[in-house]
C-alpha cells in the first residue's frame, strides 16, 4: 500500500474504492485539464470535455471535481462502465476535500458515478490486507477518510494499493490508436443525470419496457433544462415522462431492482400524478392539493412532465394554470418545505424533541401547510405542541400483494406490542383461504386494532391493504386513536411474487394474485404521517415523511 503512515486512519471510519484504469482529471466550472493543468489535446479527452461542457455550470466557483477519464482503454480492459468520467473527490474553494457522503452527493447530482465501494467501515489493517481483489481486471483499490480533510492532511487520508507490474502494454496508450472502453446499461442512466440528450431505446430496454414514449422523454428533457432541473431530478422526470403508459404499481416494483427503490418510487408517482394535472380543478381547493402534491413530487418536474405528455390543447392549458398557481403558492421550487422542516427541526432539538415525536409534529406541520394555516416556522412551532413528548400509539400498516414480504417484515420489527393479522383470523375461523366471511374478518380486525392502540406501544397490521377504501378503514380507528400511522410499502416485482407463491406454505390461486396486482394502488408520500418503502430484499430502503430524512 502506497502511504507514507497509517495513523490518519487509526480510529476514523473508511471507504474503500476501486482503482480504476483511467486518465486522473480534474472539471472545474470554466475547464478541465488531465494530469497538469497544461496538458495537450488528446482525442481520448474529447468526451470528457462535452461532460464538463453540461455540468461545468453547476461546479460552484473555485471548487474542483477530481476523477478518471475513462474514454480509452489502457491496461485493463472495460466493458461495462457507467459513464466515461468517475468521480473520486471533490474540494471547495477552501482546498478542503468533502466527505465522502457529501461527495456522493455533490457528484449524483452532476450526473458524475463514483467508483464501486469495495469497503466501508471503522479502520482495520486486517480487513484491508484480506480484501479480494481480481487483478487480471482490477488495478486495485484506494483508501480514504469518511469525514473531509484539509489539502495538507491529504498523504494522510488517503492511500492506494495497485497490483504488482500493473502495466501490461508495450506502447503507451497516448501513442496508439485510441480504443474505447465499453459502457454498461446503467450509462444511459448517467448519461440523462449530466443533461445529455435522452437515449429513449437505451432507457427503455435497460427497465425492460417495450412501448416507451421516446419523444415525450426528450421533451420532458428539454423542459427539464429550461427549469434547471438536473441530476436525479432531471433523470426522474425523463423516465416517467418515458414510461408514463405504464400502471404506477407495475412501473414501481419493475423498476426497484435497476433504478433502486427510492428512484423507482419517484418516477412511479410522478406517472400516477401528472393526469390530474390535464383536469380542471376547484380553484379554492388548488393551493391545498398542489402543497400535498409536493408532498411525492418535485411540482416542476411534474409540470414538465404533464406538459410532455399533454393529448391536446386543453390539457396543455390546465398544466400551464396549475403551474401558474404552484408558483404563486410557493411550490414550484426544488424542496419548498425544506426551510420549514429544517427550522422545525432545529427547534425541536432545541427541546430534545427528535425521533418519533419529532416525525409526528412534521407530519402534522406539513398538513396544516397544506390547509394554510402554517406558513413560518414559529407557527409550526406552534401547531406541535401536542406530540411533543410521544405519548401516542403508533402504528406500522404493511400494505403489499399476497408473498411480496409483509409478515417476514413485521417479525423482524422490534418492539411490536400486537400485530393484528386478517389471515390468522381466518384461519382461527377454520381456513385462511376463506373469503366467505371476509366481512366479518374485517370487523374483528378492526376492533382488535382498537384494542390494541387504546393500550398502546406500536401495532402491526397485516392484510394486503392494497387500495385506498381498504386503508382507510384502518386509518379511521388510528384517527381515533391518535396513533402515529406509518405506511410499510413492499415492493416485490410481479416475477417474484409468481415465483415466491409457488412455494408458499399457503399460496393464492394464481388468478386471485393476478387480480390482487391489477388492483392496487400504493399509497401516496403524506397519506400517512410516514412512509417506508420496502424492496424485495425485506429491507427498509427508502422513507418518506421523516424530520430527519431528506424528503420535503
Amino acid at each position: 500500500m502506497r502511504a507514507g503512515s497509517l495513523s490518519g486512519f487509526v480510529g476514523r471510519e473508511i471507504v474503500v474504492t476501486e482503482k480504476l484504469d483511467g486518465e486522473n482529471t480534474t472539471l472545474y466550472a470554466d475547464g478541465l485539464h488531465a494530469r497538469s493543468v497544461d496538458s495537450a489535446h488528446h482525442p481520448s479527452r474529447a468526451w470528457v470535455k462535452a461532460l464538463q461542457g453540461r455540468v461545468g455550470a453547476r461546479i460552484p466557483a473555485g471548487w474542483r471535481v477530481c476523477g478518471e477519464n475513462m474514454y480509452a482503454r489502457h491496461s485493463i480492459p472495460y466493458d461495462a462502465l457507467e459513464g466515461y468520467f468517475y468521480g473520486f473527490s471533490v474540494w471547495d474553494e477552501h482546498d478542503r476535500c468533502l466527505g465522502w457522503d457529501a461527495t456522493v452527493r455533490f457528484l449524483r447530482g452532476l450526473g458524475v458515478p463514483v467508483p464501486p465501494v469495495l469497503w466501508r467501515g471503522v479502520f482495520d489493517e486486517r480487513a484491508l490486507r484480506r480484501l479480494q481483489v481480481q487483478t487480471g481486471r482490477q488495478e486495485g483499490y484506494v483508501v480514504r477518510t469518511v469525514e473531509g480533510f484539509a489539502l495538507e492532511d491529504f498523504a494522510g487520508r488517503v492511500a492506494k494499493w495497485v497490483r504488482p507490474g500493473h502495466v501490461t502494454t508495450g506502447t503507451h496508450w497516448m501513442h496508439a490508436a485510441v480504443v474505447e472502453n465499453g459502457l454498461g446499461p446503467a450509462a444511459a442512466l448517467w448519461a440523462v443525470r449530466s443533461g445529455a440528450a435522452p437515449d429513449g431505446e437505451a432507457l427503455a430496454g435497460h427497465l425492460g419496457v417495450a412501448d416507451g414514449d421516446t419523444g415525450a422523454a426528450a421533451e420532458a428533457g428539454a423542459r427539464l433544462d429550461a427549469l434547471g432541473r438536473s441530476g436525479e431530478a432531471r433523470l426522474a422526470g425523463v423516465l416517467a415522462a418515458l414510461l408514463h403508459r405504464t400502471p404506477r404499481a407495475r412501473l414501481m416494483s419493475r423498476t426497484a431492482g435497476p433504478l433502486g427503490v427510492p428512484l423507482a418510487r419517484r418516477v412511479a408517482d410522478l406517472v400516477g400524478l401528472h393526469t390530474a394535472l390535464h383536469r380542471p380543478y376547484p380553484d379554492a381547493e388548488r393551493r391545498a392539493g398542489l402543497v400535498r402534491m409536493s408532498f411525492a413530487a418535485d411540482l416542476g418536474v411534474l409540470h414538465a412532465v404533464a406538459e410532455a405528455v399533454a393529448g391536446d390543447d386543453q390539457a396543455r392549458e390546465q398544466v400551464e394554470w396549475s403551474a401558474l398557481h404552484a408558483q404563486e403558492a410557493g411550490v414550484y421550487g426544488e424542496a419548498p418545505l425544506g426551510p420549514l422542516r429544517d427550522g422545525l427541526r432545529q427547534a425541536l432539538g432545541r427541546d430534545g424533541v427528535g425521533g418519533e415525536a419529532g416525525d409526528r409534529c412534521w407530519a402534522q406541520a406539513r398538513e396544516t401547510c397544506a390547509q394554510g394555516r402554517v406558513l413560518t416556522v414559529e407557527e409550526a412551532v406552534a401547531a406541535t405542541w401536542r406530540w411533543r413528548g410521544g405519548d401516542f400509539p403508533r402504528l406500522v400498516h404493511l400494505v403489499g400483494p399476497s408473498g411480496s414480504g409483509k409478515s417476514a417484515f413485521a417479525a423482524r420489527l422490534e418492539g411490536i406490542a400486537a400485530c393484528v393479522a386478517l389471515d390468522g383470523l381466518r384461519e382461527a375461523r377454520g381456513a385462511r383461504a376463506n373469503q366467505k366471511a371476509n366481512g366479518e374478518v374485517l370487523r374483528e380486525g378492526l376492533q382488535r386494532l382498537d384494542e390494541a392502540l387504546a393500550a398502546g406501544g406500536t401495532v402491526v397490521w397485516d392484510a394486503t391493504s392494497l387500495n385506498p377504501h381498504q386503508r382507510s378503514l384502518v386509518h379511521a380507528v388510528a384517527h381515533r386513536r391518535d396513533a402515529l400511522v406509518t405506511h410499510a410499502v413492499l415492493l416485490t416485482d410481479e416475477d417474484e411474487l409468481v415465483r415466491r407463491n409457488a412455494t408458499r406454505a399457503h399460496p393464492v390461486p394464481a388468478d386471485v394474485l393476478t387480480g390482487q396486482l391489477r388492483r392496487f394502488v400504493p399509497p401516496y408520500p403524506g397519506q400517512a404521517h410516514r412512509t417506508w418503502y420496502v424492496g424485495a430484499d425485506g429491507t427498509v430502503q427508502d422513507r418518506d415523511g421523516t424530520l430527519e430524512g431528506e424528503d420535503a
